[in-house]
């Protein structure tokens, strides 16, 4: 089921979102300065691009480095990314069977906004009840 919602979310909405992450995360690397932000960019490209069946969670121990750049990253580029979701959510939520993929679009909000201090893992490995017998 994770495969099939992949596949159609990469059709409807991942694809797109996928591409705006690399273009942030091109421009944050280019910019020497802010390449730890291009490297959490990219690493949210992936995820948005193959979401289900990941989940994000926050690392231990994450210092007021952390924040002050999630700072600097939502005024560069998490407000265009987040406005993104917004966008690619709405027409999601107009079909029927895509309304199940504008939540995810939505949940994905929080770390396009602040992404430093995230960490995406594989959804067994915080949810074991979810493995695979």
């Amino acid at each position: 089921m994770r495969t099939l919602l992949n596949i159609i979310w990469l059709v409807l909405s991942g694809f797109w979102l996928a591409l705006g992450y690399i273009a942030a995360g091109i421009v944050c690397c280019v910019l020497i300065v802010t390449i730890p932000w291009g490297i959490a960019s990219f690493r949210i490209a992936g995820y948005a691009l193959w979401p289900f069946g990941r989940t994000v969670v926050d690392k231990p121990r994450v210092g007021i480095g952390a924040t002050l750049g999630n700072v600097v990253w939502l005024l560069v580029a998490g407000i265009w990314l987040a406005i993104g979701h917004v966008i690619t959510s709405i027409p999601l939520f107009i079909s029927i069977i895509g309304i199940p993929l504008g939540w995810a679009n939505l949940k994905l909000i929080p770390v396009s906004l602040m992404p430093l201090g995230k960490e995406i893992v594989r959804s067994d490995a915080v949810f074991p009840a979810y493995q695979r017998a």
